[in-house]
């Protein structure tokens, strides 16, 4: 017998994305300015390393967590518990004092600089 309450709570049908870390990338005519949804995780929960040229972000929530609620079983239990992690390539010219990061409720807003076009100091040089 068809039983749509047991279809609902299917994984193929709900099945929560919690593995990665979702960024939105803009960029102005100096900075680039990543903004990543953090929900659920405290200032403390998350880590910046800058390393070879990569920005890695790492974060892990460790809440005590229960199977049971007060009445019984829970029904299904969809909060993320454990670490997270994502490297970008940000380019070996930048250091940590270039990486400005700040945490409020539940984003993570990271601005870089965009590197500085070098100009060509190009002149002739006449011969004798």
């Amino acid at each position: 017998m068809f039983n749509m309450f047991d279809d609902f709570f299917d994984d193929s049908f709900v099945e929560p994305k919690n593995d990665t870390l979702l960024c939105d990338v803009k960029e102005d005519d100096k900075n680039y300015e990543m903004n990543i949804s953090m929900p659920g995780y405290n200032k403390d929960d998350i880590k910046l390393d800058l390393t070879n040229g990569y920005l890695t972000i790492s974060a892990s929530s460790h809440k005590d967590h229960d199977e049971k609620d007060k009445e019984g079983h829970l029904i299904r239990q969809e909060r993320y518990h454990g670490a997270l992690s994502r490297s970008f390539y940000v380019g070996d010219d930048l250091t940590s004092e270039d990486v400005k990061a700040k945490y409020d409720n539940g984003e993570l807003h990271i601005t870089l600089p965009k590197a500085t076009k070098q100009v060509e100091n190009k002149a002739h040089i006449a011969i004798e």
